[in-house]
């Protein structure tokens, strides 16, 4: 048999046993409800030629199905025994192809079994979703190829391999190596003019060195050919390739890929041939996982939390421009984010889909906030300065803080939080003129005060009462209750004489409020009310003063008590009608006083 058909002969054999392997695993978790085990029986037979081709075919058309068929695999949804099934079925098909691709024996199938095994258990007793379950199933993938590549090399040749003394390098980020790579010629005849060049790539997911040379090409004149494999080791030969690995580089397993030409008896090869190798890198905390999908490349995917927030003045009333600081943390413990961008968008207010705008407007005309980056387990502070439109009503309105961020080879990552701020409204009311009907009373007589009060804020007003102080009338009060924005309360209250007026007839209205907090608002007006002392009219007085007479002439001219009681009650009445008189007039010139004052004051800054 050629030693092409004896490769291909081993191969089917090897695949069979794993597959049988593979089998037995899973007839160990195919267990009834019962308890039972489910009976699966293989049987070996020879492997044809024919019948490893037929093995191939089925693949490629597995392949070709795989291709055809799309499964989602990105969603907050939780997974269904569907979606258990395909992630099965794809980690199978995965760990049958790394059989086939690096002619693994049965020990590394062994360890890739066991690393199956327990992912089928974990993903059939574990709710998550849609997108965990591939992002587990592309750890599992990445576990297995590390199991498989770990001390296995690859070649595309059937006379050039790797020799059996290589050993796959571990290397850190910034770390310079020496790649020494020992190719050796399993052929019976010569190879000369050899070109070794490795495949070097910019991105970081398919090179893990820095691409700081234009190539990296080594050459050697011959490879004699050996009968032996002892004597091809002997005739190897080794090339050094010295690299830096990249600050960025990923951890995992990179695969280094070398194409070689070479001239066999005087034939140049057509296309060079590949051979593959393994190097394993540690990347920095948080630099992702070589091999998956991206999603799993950091672990868990970070998150941007807004941890709270604060405005500057602390009370926001509508129309006031204020600068507004949210407070944000980057909850990864080992993975910072990148190309931070926080777009605020605020509330969308109006009474039809015709007339709406925005609660905030930022002054500057962007709503957009950028950082460069912020450190794994970290706060950070955003400002932004907006106005709260004139005519919003008193509640909190809500922002919502959109962010878009980038983590290790992870892009377009999107959190959303949202934030209430509490607006507040000016309350705002105004009195009509006082009717105070009469002006001036008798001690112990009342004067009927009437007046109106408009709510002319946006806020409604709470528990509105009057209170009616001073010292010549009895205290007297009037509720009003609560005043909706736009309403008006009437006040309409008797208030009595109690003294005679000693000042200026000022009697205070002391209004007060409450807010939607409970929080007591006061303003104060006055009014003019006069208190007298009761007097007697004309003709009580002429009774009075008659009586009197007919009696003193009746007692030969005497005076009599009740005479000189009137004429003194009239003294009295005359004297505080003159005090009243007086304090009307003082009131006048400490006006006209006051107002000569300022306008001395207003000249003589004109003057200045």
């Amino acid at each position: 048999m050629r030693r092409k058909d004896k490769c291909r002969g081993r191969a089917a054999g090897r695949l069979a046993g794993g597959l049988a392997g593979l089998f037995f695993a899973l007839a160990v978790l195919g267990q009834g409800a019962d308890g039972h085990m489910a009976a699966v029986y293989a049987q070996e037979e020879p492997v044809t030629d024919t019948q490893y081709e037929s093995e191939e075919n089925k693949q490629e058309e597995s392949v070709s199905e795989n291709a055809i068929k799309y499964i989602e695999r990105s969603s907050d949804r939780v997974i269904t025994d569907e979606d258990r099934a395909d992630a099965d079925e794809d980690m199978l098909y995965y760990m049958q192809s790394l059989e086939v691709r690096y002619h693994l024996d049965e020990k590394v199938m062994e360890s890739l079994h066991k690393v199956f095994d327990s992912a089928v258990y974990y993903i059939a007793n574990t709710e998550m979703s849609l997108t965990e379950l591939w992002t587990y199933v592309s750890s599992v993938k990445s576990s297995m190829e590390s199991a498989a590549v770990e001390k296995v090399t690859q070649t595309t040749s059937e006379f050039l391999q790797v020799g059996d003394n290589w050993q796959t390098p571990i290397v850190s980020y910034g770390q310079g190596v020496s790649i020494v790579l020992p190719i050796v010629n399993f052929g019976t005849e010569e190879l000369n003019d050899l070109i070794v060049e490795p495949v070097t790539s910019t991105l970081v997911t398919e090179w893990p060195f820095e691409p700081d040379m234009t190539n990296y090409l080594q050459t050697e004149p011959y490879i004699p050919g050996c009968r032996t494999k002892e004597q091809a080791m002997e005739n190897r030969r080794e090339f050094t390739f010295h690299f830096k690995t990249r600050s960025d580089v990923m951890s995992g397993y990179y695969p280094l890929k070398f194409h070689i030409s070479y001239t066999k008896a005087g034939i140049r090869s057509e296309e060079p041939a590949e051979l593959t190798v393994y190097v394993k890198t540690i990347g920095k905390p948080g630099s992702g996982i070589i091999g998956g999908n991206g999603q799993e490349a950091s672990g868990a995917k970070p998150r941007i939390v807004v941890t709270g927030f604060e405005t500057e003045p602390a009370s926001v009333y509508a129309g006031e421009t204020f600068t507004l600081t949210i407070h944000v943390k980057n909850t990864a413990v080992d993975t910072a984010v990148t190309n931070v961008l926080f777009d605020m968008q605020a509330a969308q207010e109006g009474e039809d889909k015709t007339n709406t705008y925005s609660a905030f407007l930022p002054t500057s005309g962007s709503s957009s906030v950028y950082m460069e980056k912020i450190a794994p387990d970290t706060s950070a502070d955003i400002e932004i300065e907006m106005t709260a439109k004139a005519d919003l009503a008193q509640k909190p309105y809500v922002l919502d803080v959109n962010m878009k961020y980038d983590a290790a080879t992870v892009f377009d990552l999107t959190d959303k939080a949202s934030v209430s701020i509490p607006i507040l409204q000016e309350s705002r009311f105004d009195t009509s003129i006082p009717e105070v009907v009469p002006d001036t009373v008798e001690v112990g007589s009342q004067s009927n005060v009437m007046l109106s009060i408009y709510n002319t804020g946006k806020t409604t007003l709470y528990n509105v009462q009057v209170k009616f102080i001073a010292d010549s009338i009895e205290e007297a009060s009037a509720f009003v209750g609560n005043l909706q924005s736009g309403n008006t309360g009437n006040v309409d209250v008797m208030l009595t004489g109690a003294a005679p007026t000693m000042d200026d007839g000022i009697v205070k209205l002391e209004i007060s409020y409450e807010d939607e907090a409970g929080n007591v608002t006061t303003a104060q007006k006055e009014i003019t009310l006069f208190v007298t002392e009761p007097i007697m009219d004309d003709m009580m007085m002429g009774d009075m003063m008659g009586g009197d007479m007919m009696m003193d002439g009746e007692e030969g001219g005497k005076p009599r008590t009740g005479l000189i009681v009137a004429i003194v009650a009239a003294v009295i009445v005359v004297a505080a009608a003159g005090l009243i008189v007086f304090f009307k007039l003082r009131k006048k010139k400490r006006a006209a006083a006051a107002e000569a004052a300022e306008l001395a004051e207003l000249e003589k800054e004109l003057n200045e």
